[in-house]
């Protein structure tokens, strides 16, 4: 399944678009290490990033959306075992009867990856943003 680490990019567009919290899950690792731009500080644990990733998605049904994932300008170190990525990520959100974008942000990505039987798992993700300096909010679309 996710055999690759470009792979696991590719699941995670996927499972992102179809709102499939059990596909999106199944390429972290059971000790998954989360720092986030969205609420929480840091999630620790698949069980914890679980009830993350299900109220992310059942927020996206309540609003009758969906979103188109994209990674930019992504590097991929890998070795037998470990992986290192990062990239801009861009989230578009869209109406899902009109096909109409709603809106989009771009997130700087990291991924750890860990190779588990032949399958890369992410073990830590950390997502970010620029923050202006002048009025301490974050810039979500440099890019």
């Amino acid at each position: 399944m996710n055999q690759t680490v470009t792979g696991v990019l590719d699941l995670y567009k996927e499972a992102t678009h179809e709102k499939n919290a059990e596909k999106f899950l199944s390429f972290h690792a059971e000790d998954v290490h989360i720092y986030d731009c969205w609420g929480s500080w840091e999630i620790t644990g698949i069980a914890n990033w679980s009830e993350v990733v299900k109220e992310w998605f059942s927020e996206l049904n309540d609003g009758g959306e969906y979103l188109q994932v994209e990674f930019h300008h992504t590097k991929v170190e890998e070795s037998d075992t470990v992986a290192f990525v990062h990239s801009d990520v861009l989230f578009a959100a869209y109406n899902e009867q009109s096909g109409e974008k709603l809106r989009q942000i771009t997130n700087r990505f990291t991924f750890g990856m860990r190779k588990t039987e032949e399958c890369w798992y992410i073990t830590h993700q950390h997502s970010s943003l620029p923050i202006d300096i002048q009025n301490g909010k974050g810039m979500f679309n440099l890019k």
